[in-house]
Protein backbone atom coordinates (compact mmCIF):
# COMPACT_ATOMS: atom_id res chain seq x y z
CA UNK A 1 0.00 0.00 0.00
CA UNK A 2 0.87 3.44 -0.90
CA UNK A 3 -0.08 7.20 1.05
CA UNK A 4 -3.22 8.40 -0.66
CA UNK A 5 -4.20 11.96 -0.62
CA UNK A 6 -7.83 12.37 0.73
CA UNK A 7 -8.55 16.32 0.31
CA UNK A 8 -11.74 15.65 2.47
CA UNK A 9 -9.93 14.16 5.53
CA UNK A 10 -7.70 17.24 4.48
CA UNK A 11 -10.01 20.27 4.39
CA UNK A 12 -11.57 18.88 8.28
CA UNK A 13 -8.34 18.61 9.59
CA UNK A 14 -7.75 22.39 8.30
CA UNK A 15 -11.08 23.94 8.97
CA UNK A 16 -11.77 22.48 12.32
CA UNK A 17 -7.37 23.44 13.27
CA UNK A 18 -8.16 26.70 12.50
CA UNK A 19 -11.03 26.62 14.87
CA UNK A 20 -9.36 25.65 17.72
CA UNK A 21 -6.19 28.27 17.16
CA UNK A 22 -8.69 30.58 17.24
CA UNK A 23 -7.42 30.36 21.22
CA UNK A 24 -4.05 31.36 20.60
CA UNK A 25 -2.19 34.92 19.14
CA UNK A 26 -0.76 33.32 16.72
CA UNK A 27 -1.23 30.60 14.06
CA UNK A 28 -0.44 29.28 10.35
CA UNK A 29 1.62 26.58 10.49
CA UNK A 30 -0.93 24.33 13.00
CA UNK A 31 -3.12 24.45 10.23
CA UNK A 32 -1.20 23.50 7.40
CA UNK A 33 0.68 20.76 9.34
CA UNK A 34 -3.04 19.49 10.44
CA UNK A 35 -4.05 19.43 6.62
CA UNK A 36 -1.48 17.31 5.71
CA UNK A 37 -1.52 14.55 8.14
CA UNK A 38 -5.62 14.50 7.65
CA UNK A 39 -4.83 14.46 4.03
CA UNK A 40 -2.35 11.96 3.96
CA UNK A 41 -4.52 9.66 6.13
CA UNK A 42 -1.60 9.33 8.48
CA UNK A 43 -2.44 6.37 11.24
CA UNK A 44 1.27 6.91 13.62
CA UNK A 45 1.89 10.79 13.88
CA UNK A 46 4.89 11.27 15.98
CA UNK A 47 6.36 14.95 17.06
CA UNK A 48 8.91 16.20 19.72
CA UNK A 49 8.37 18.58 22.04
CA UNK A 50 10.27 20.39 25.12
CA UNK A 51 9.19 22.87 27.91
CA UNK A 52 8.93 26.03 26.24
CA UNK A 53 7.36 25.30 23.08
CA UNK A 54 3.75 26.02 21.83
CA UNK A 55 1.34 23.42 21.13
CA UNK A 56 -0.48 24.71 18.34
CA UNK A 57 1.52 22.13 16.22
CA UNK A 58 0.53 19.64 18.35
CA UNK A 59 -3.43 20.75 18.61
CA UNK A 60 -3.61 20.46 14.95
CA UNK A 61 -1.98 17.35 14.61
CA UNK A 62 -4.36 15.92 17.59
CA UNK A 63 -7.21 17.03 15.12
CA UNK A 64 -5.84 15.30 12.08
CA UNK A 65 -5.34 11.95 14.15
CA UNK A 66 -8.93 12.22 15.48
CA UNK A 67 -9.95 12.48 11.51
CA UNK A 68 -7.44 10.06 10.27
CA UNK A 69 -8.53 7.35 13.47
CA UNK A 70 -4.70 7.40 14.04
CA UNK A 71 -2.03 7.43 16.50
CA UNK A 72 -0.44 10.34 18.04
CA UNK A 73 2.41 10.45 20.15
CA UNK A 74 4.29 13.16 21.07
CA UNK A 75 8.19 12.77 22.53
CA UNK A 76 9.25 15.08 25.59
CA UNK A 77 12.86 14.79 27.59
CA UNK A 78 11.69 14.82 30.93
CA UNK A 79 9.07 14.71 33.17
CA UNK A 80 8.53 18.63 33.45
CA UNK A 81 7.75 18.95 29.78
CA UNK A 82 5.25 16.13 29.90
CA UNK A 83 3.57 17.84 32.80
CA UNK A 84 4.23 21.38 30.88
CA UNK A 85 2.42 19.71 27.73
CA UNK A 86 0.06 18.03 28.91
CA UNK A 87 -1.33 21.31 30.88
CA UNK A 88 -0.99 23.55 28.09
CA UNK A 89 -2.84 20.75 25.22
CA UNK A 90 -5.72 21.04 28.06
CA UNK A 91 -6.17 24.47 28.27
CA UNK A 92 -6.20 24.49 24.62
CA UNK A 93 -9.61 21.94 24.83
CA UNK A 94 -7.57 19.33 22.58
CA UNK A 95 -7.20 16.13 23.76
CA UNK A 96 -3.67 15.06 24.31
CA UNK A 97 -1.07 13.49 22.81
CA UNK A 98 0.31 9.59 23.74
CA UNK A 99 2.80 11.56 25.62
CA UNK A 100 6.69 9.63 25.91
CA UNK A 101 9.75 10.53 27.81
CA UNK A 102 12.94 9.66 26.88
CA UNK A 103 15.44 10.40 24.30
CA UNK A 104 14.09 11.51 20.90
CA UNK A 105 16.02 9.49 19.06
CA UNK A 106 15.69 6.36 20.99
CA UNK A 107 12.05 6.72 21.39
CA UNK A 108 11.18 7.27 17.62
CA UNK A 109 13.54 4.14 16.83
CA UNK A 110 11.11 2.14 19.10
CA UNK A 111 7.82 3.48 17.61
CA UNK A 112 6.54 1.43 14.60
CA UNK A 113 5.51 2.39 10.90
CA UNK A 114 5.28 6.09 11.38
CA UNK A 115 3.72 7.80 8.62
CA UNK A 116 3.84 11.26 9.46
CA UNK A 117 6.71 12.88 11.54
CA UNK A 118 7.23 16.51 13.12
CA UNK A 119 10.47 17.93 14.60
CA UNK A 120 11.84 20.85 15.71
CA UNK A 121 14.78 21.98 13.66
CA UNK A 122 15.95 24.21 16.59
CA UNK A 123 16.78 20.79 18.85
CA UNK A 124 20.14 19.38 18.50
CA UNK A 125 18.99 16.11 18.33
CA UNK A 126 16.40 16.55 15.67
CA UNK A 127 18.69 14.95 13.11
CA UNK A 128 18.92 11.53 14.79
CA UNK A 129 15.05 11.88 15.13
CA UNK A 130 14.91 11.79 11.37
CA UNK A 131 17.62 9.12 11.16
CA UNK A 132 16.56 6.47 13.56
CA UNK A 133 12.48 6.91 13.03
CA UNK A 134 11.16 3.67 11.77
CA UNK A 135 9.50 4.52 8.32
CA UNK A 136 5.96 2.86 7.37
CA UNK A 137 6.32 0.62 4.32
CA UNK A 138 3.51 3.09 3.26
CA UNK A 139 5.64 6.06 2.84
CA UNK A 140 6.03 8.94 5.11
CA UNK A 141 5.57 12.48 4.99
CA UNK A 142 8.84 14.21 7.50
CA UNK A 143 8.42 17.39 8.65
CA UNK A 144 10.69 20.37 10.00
CA UNK A 145 9.60 23.25 11.73
CA UNK A 146 11.70 26.24 12.73
CA UNK A 147 13.97 25.81 9.60
CA UNK A 148 14.88 30.12 9.93
CA UNK A 149 16.65 29.17 13.54
CA UNK A 150 18.11 25.57 12.35
CA UNK A 151 20.70 24.52 15.43
CA UNK A 152 23.12 23.02 12.14
CA UNK A 153 24.33 24.26 8.98
CA UNK A 154 24.30 22.95 5.48
CA UNK A 155 20.62 20.58 6.07
CA UNK A 156 20.24 18.25 3.35
CA UNK A 157 17.44 15.53 3.75
CA UNK A 158 20.03 12.39 2.10
CA UNK A 159 22.62 13.66 4.82
CA UNK A 160 20.72 13.26 7.51
CA UNK A 161 17.96 10.04 6.22
CA UNK A 162 18.84 6.25 6.47
CA UNK A 163 20.86 5.35 3.91
CA UNK A 164 18.67 3.74 1.10
CA UNK A 165 15.73 6.09 2.54
CA UNK A 166 14.04 7.45 -1.18
CA UNK A 167 13.05 11.04 -0.92
CA UNK A 168 10.46 11.90 -3.73
CA UNK A 169 10.44 15.59 -3.65
CA UNK A 170 11.22 17.95 -0.99
CA UNK A 171 9.96 21.53 -0.45
CA UNK A 172 10.86 24.53 1.55
CA UNK A 173 7.92 26.66 2.59
CA UNK A 174 8.78 30.07 4.15
CA UNK A 175 5.18 29.82 6.66
CA UNK A 176 5.49 30.71 10.22
CA UNK A 177 9.57 30.34 10.73
CA UNK A 178 10.10 27.62 8.04
CA UNK A 179 9.04 24.51 6.88
CA UNK A 180 11.21 21.48 5.51
CA UNK A 181 9.00 19.35 4.50
CA UNK A 182 10.10 15.87 2.68
CA UNK A 183 7.60 13.18 1.22
CA UNK A 184 9.23 9.84 1.27
CA UNK A 185 8.45 7.18 -1.36
CA UNK A 186 6.74 3.37 -0.10
CA UNK A 187 8.77 0.53 -0.23
CA UNK A 188 7.42 -0.25 -3.18
CA UNK A 189 7.08 2.46 -5.48
CA UNK A 190 6.34 6.27 -4.17
CA UNK A 191 4.07 8.54 -2.54
CA UNK A 192 1.08 9.00 -5.14
CA UNK A 193 -2.60 10.30 -4.40
CA UNK A 194 -5.61 8.44 -6.92
CA UNK A 195 -5.95 8.52 -10.05
CA UNK A 196 -7.35 12.45 -11.58
CA UNK A 197 -6.32 15.86 -11.19
CA UNK A 198 -3.76 17.68 -8.59
CA UNK A 199 -5.25 18.28 -5.11
CA UNK A 200 -4.16 21.55 -3.58
CA UNK A 201 -4.21 22.82 -0.37
CA UNK A 202 -4.43 26.34 -0.43
CA UNK A 203 -2.96 28.32 2.96
CA UNK A 204 -2.42 32.11 3.65
CA UNK A 205 -0.24 33.24 5.69
CA UNK A 206 -1.44 36.26 7.31
CA UNK A 207 2.07 37.57 8.52
CA UNK A 208 3.53 37.83 5.03
CA UNK A 209 0.50 38.35 3.44
CA UNK A 210 1.65 35.61 0.66
CA UNK A 211 -0.41 32.49 -0.53
CA UNK A 212 1.25 29.53 -0.56
CA UNK A 213 -0.64 26.15 -2.61
CA UNK A 214 0.51 23.00 -2.26
CA UNK A 215 -0.20 20.07 -4.13
CA UNK A 216 -1.18 16.38 -2.44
Amino acid sequence: MKLVWSPEIASKAYIDTVKSCELFKHSGVAELIAAMAGGWNAKMIVETWSHGGVVTTSAGLAIAARHTCGRHVCIVPDEGSKLEYTKAMRDAGVTSAEVIVGGAEDVAAALPEVDFLVVDSRRREFGKVLRFAKISQRGAVLVCKNVNQRSVSGFRWHGVLDRGTRVVRSVYLPVGKGLDIAYIGSTGGVVSSRKGPSRWIKHFDEKSGEEHLIRG
